[in-house]
């Protein structure tokens, strides 16, 4: 009963206050991503369908950092409960409910991920680099199958969450409620001043000069400032029904990219344990 699985998830989400914001929401929606967004389309490798991050060869991925925390969740509260349920759809369902539970759209889920050995695992590198500029974004997103406006749309994914200086080097959330999803991160890149800031450790960020405690990455203002993806953050931050849309379609594709389905799973529309 998949209905009982996200509800069990979704018990989980706030029960550690004193996990980052108070919910394992916005690691379990990265979890989530990141087991997908290694595929390539060109010879069909990667994306959710191994359940490879549960192997040290893809865990490890200097993009994955952290997310441990997510997989050990899933593994000490679900798995005893499922042992039937891959690791593929388990990690998928997590972001699910992280997105629903936490005031995002319905996204449409069905099962049907296999899981599959370490020899599975994907090459490092697959996974966007906070660091780079806008072409980079495009060379992983169209290795992937998706257009610049499903790029933007992913990208709102980070309503939610924070960046960690222990995990990925940066600090900081990208607008002030994250563990709230909304259209807020397009409103918060589009209209406010974004100054330099450097961090400890040689890298350096974009932080709010009106609240420096929020941050953008070096990456983000190349995408706000590309001519083709610009028009998408504008729409977005206008409207949050077209968001909400975008956002559902292109997280579905997201999760379900290299997933050799038969064609007879059933499509869930799960209902919302707290919303």
């Amino acid at each position: 009963n998949y209905q009982q699985v996200y509800n069990d998830i979704a018990e989980l989400l706030d029960s550690n206050e004193d996990y980052d914001d108070g919910s394992y929401g916005p690691v379990l929606l990265r979890l989530a991503w990141h087991s997908s967004g290694t595929y390539n389309k060109e010879d069909g490798s990667g994306g959710s369908n191994g359940g490879t991050m549960r192997f040290r060869a893809e865990a490890e991925h200097a993009a994955n950092n952290g997310l441990q925390v997510a997989r050990d969740l899933l593994e000490k509260h679900i798995k005893p409960k499922y042992p039937e349920l891959s690791y593929g759809d388990m990690y998928t369902l997590g972001g699910v409910v992280a997105i629903q539970e936490l005031g995002g759209p319905n996204i449409k889920w069905r099962p049907g991920r296999r899981d599959q050995g370490d020899n599975k695992c994907t090459p490092d590198g697959r996974l966007p680099d906070g660091s780079k500029k806008a072409d980079h974004v495009r060379d992983i997103f169209y290795r992937m199958g998706f257009n610049d406006r499903e790029i933007v749309a992913l990208t709102g994914g980070h309503a939610l969450g924070r960046c960690h200086l222990d995990r990925s080097g940066y600090d900081g959330p990208w607008q002030e409620a994250p563990t709230f999803f909304s259209n807020e991160y397009y409103k918060a890149i589009t209209s406010r001043e974004w100054v330099k800031r450097d961090l400890p450790n040689g890298l350096w960020q974009w932080v709010d000069k009106a609240n420096p405690e929020v941050m953008m990455l070096p990456i983000e203002i190349t995408m706000l400032e590309d001519e083709k993806l610009k028009p998408y953050f504008e729409l977005y931050a206008k409207d949050t029904a077209v968001f909400f849309e975008d956002f559902a379609n292109a997280f579905k594709k997201l999760i379900e990219l290299g997933v050799p389905f038969t064609g007879d799973e059933k499509e869930y529309v799960f209902e919302r344990l707290n919303m």
